[in-house]
């Protein structure tokens, strides 16, 4: 079923002027920038901690600038990515509808008082479009007198984005929409970004599906922004091309400096000589002083020329050099070396007998994990994966059986709340692992890219990518070291880069891990050794059949009892 949007008006874009950003703490974001986004789908892009959720914010409202100003023609929808919504919200008050609702009703029902009318409006029809809306997204089921706390994470973001979808805007802003998404529930979402015909959209995603849906890239880097036309696939072959011509110009440059410098020192020796033969024939002619002094100075100054000639080339080659390297891409790498977390091949780790938790759908599950077992779990929305990593870790005790884990563990959350924002990263880990040397935290820290002065930047002030990396890296450091590692959705508000990053980090840890994920790709990149789908049961099943499991044709359950609330985003 596709999303049909209402046509925007023809004032519709988004304009910043002379932009500029700085956290209180004075770290700067943007200085300076000036941006046009016209009508279409623009994919905004670029790494981690350059900035791109602050400047959806900044288009938003949601933070004031520095300096400059923030132009919106028509209105404007936000989806951020960190969505909370009152559990006790009814779904119809979520999407904001519930005034008019109540009021079309009350007036059926006989009521005709003029404050109803005002309500209403011209939007008569304001529930079967509200229904009509979570249909197209995949919430049909939803009916609009359920509570918030009745449904999903995945669920939550799709009713949220039905809210904005509602608002008929201009302008919409997404933040990382697909997070906590099961496929099912990403299809819905890019068929609502197909179906955008009109109006400015702007999305942060690092899901290429996603931004293969757009019509334009806008790349943020260093404070600036880039664009190219297309897709992500388009992006890639056009970035690729650049530096291809990069390479090409920086070893230009590189043989440029090399001759160079041949020529200064060829120069120098030039020189050297002339001014020995001046010598050796000013003696010979036994010159006066006079004449020999003026020769010596014509000598001196024409060396001078050509010394100061070939110095001058040789710095104008290198800034070339230094120009031409600044546009070659050398994304840093994590690098992890922890011995302590290896498990034994017949080790227990953890075992789960004949567990229900306290919410999602599973209603027995029992489990054994030994060894460096690489476990992905995965299931729709609502499932309950969420809720059975919290049982695991001890933090919801499960209404019937035992789970149990026999080695230091450590969880990492969706919501990385295992940082306290008032704390510097480095500060941070030094919580989780007391005892170890400040100038060990920092050379371990700075394997997770975290080098120098910016071990000292709080917690608070980092980009999602960033407070992963940060929150990895505790989790990773801290004392005991975890022989078990849970990780929920840790792709969500990562870049592409920032996968590969956490990918090589997960390549080096030698205990058990045990993921929760909709991505795919991810999984299959970690070395994922056991496939366990999330329903009424834990089912073990292969590669090939999750994607086909939770792709599927057949309609949603709804959960019997409610997701647990750390599901949601």
């Amino acid at each position: 079923m596709s999303t049909a949007l209402p046509p925007s008006t023809p004032s519709a874009s988004l304009t910043c002027s002379a932009l500029s950003f700085r956290w209180p703490d004075g770290t700067p974001v943007f200085d300076g920038l000036s941006l046009s986004i016209g009508r279409g789908r623009t994919g905004l892009v670029g790494t981690n901690g350059t900035g791109k959720t602050t400047l959806l914010q900044l288009l938003a409202g949601a933070l004031r600038p520095s300096g400059g100003s923030v132009t919106v023609g028509g209105s404007l929808a936000y989806l951020p990515q960190n969505i909370t919504l009152d559990t006790a919200l009814r779904v119809d008050q979520a999407l904001g509808v519930a005034e008019r609702r109540a009021a079309v009703r009350a007036i059926e029902s006989g009521d005709v008082r003029e404050e109803h009318f005002e309500t209403v409006g011209e939007d008569w029809d304001v529930e079967e479009r509200a229904v009509a809306m979570l249909g197209s997204l995949g919430l049909g089921a939803i009916d609009l007198d359920r509570t918030v706390g009745e449904i999903s994470g995945g669920e939550t973001v799709l009713l949220r984005l039905a809210a904005l979808l509602l608002e008929r805007p201009d302008v919409l802003l997404l933040d990382e929409p697909t997070n906590n998404l099961d496929l099912p529930a990403r299809d819905r979402l890019y068929e609502a970004v197909d179906s955008w015909r009109s109006g400015v959209l702007v999305v942060v995603s690092h899901d290429r599906e996603l931004l293969e849906r757009v019509d334009r890239i806008a790349e943020l880097r260093s404070g600036s922004v880039s664009w190219y036309g297309g897709g992500w696939s388009a992006y890639e072959e056009a970035l690729a091309t650049e530096q291809e011509a990069a390479g090409r110009m920086l070893r230009t440059a590189e043989a440029d400096v090399r001759r160079q410098k041949r020529e200064l020192e060829e120069t120098q020796i030039k020189n050297a000589r002339r001014q020995r033969q001046d010598k050796k024939l000013n003696a010979q002619r036994k010159a006066s002083r006079i004449v020999a002094g003026g020769l010596k100075r014509a000598a001196q100054e024409s060396a001078g020329k050509s010394r100061v000639l070939a110095e001058e080339r040789l710095s104008d080659a290198r800034e070339r050099r230094e120009e031409a390297a600044d546009a070659i891409r050398d994304d840093d790498e994590i690098r992890v070396s922890l011995p302590r977390t290896a498990v034994p091949a017949g080790r227990t780790v953890l075992t789960l007998t004949e567990v229900r938790p306290r919410f999602g759908r599973l209603r027995e599950g029992t489990l054994d994990v030994r060894g460096p077992e690489r476990i992905a779990l995965v299931g729709r929305n609502g499932s309950g994966k969420t809720t059975l990593l919290r049982t695991l870790t001890g933090d919801l005790a499960p209404l019937s059986g035992e789970a149990k884990t026999f080695v230091p563990t450590r969880f990492l959350p969706q919501r990385l709340d295992v940082l306290d924002p008032e704390l510097s990263i480095a500060a941070n880990v030094a919580r989780l692992a007391p005892g170890t040397t400040d100038n060990h935290i920092r050379s371990q820290l700075a394997r997770f890219l975290f080098k120098g002065a910016r071990a000292e930047q709080l917690a608070g002030t980092l980009s999602g990518g960033e407070r992963f990396r940060a929150a990895l890296a505790a989790m990773l450091l801290a004392a005991p070291a975890p022989q078990l590692l849970m990780l929920d959705e840790p792709t969500n508000s990562l870049d592409i880069a920032s996968v590969r990053q956490l990918t090589g980090a997960l390549e080096s840890y030698e205990g058990a891990l045990l993921i929760a994920s909709h991505d795919l790709p991810f999984l299959e990149s970690v070395g994922i050794t056991r496939w366990l789908v999330v329903g009424e049961e834990l089912r073990e099943t292969s590669a090939d059949e999750v994607r086909d499991a939770l792709s599927g044709a057949e309609p949603q359950e709804t959960p019997d009892e409610p997701d647990e609330p750390d599901d949601r985003p």
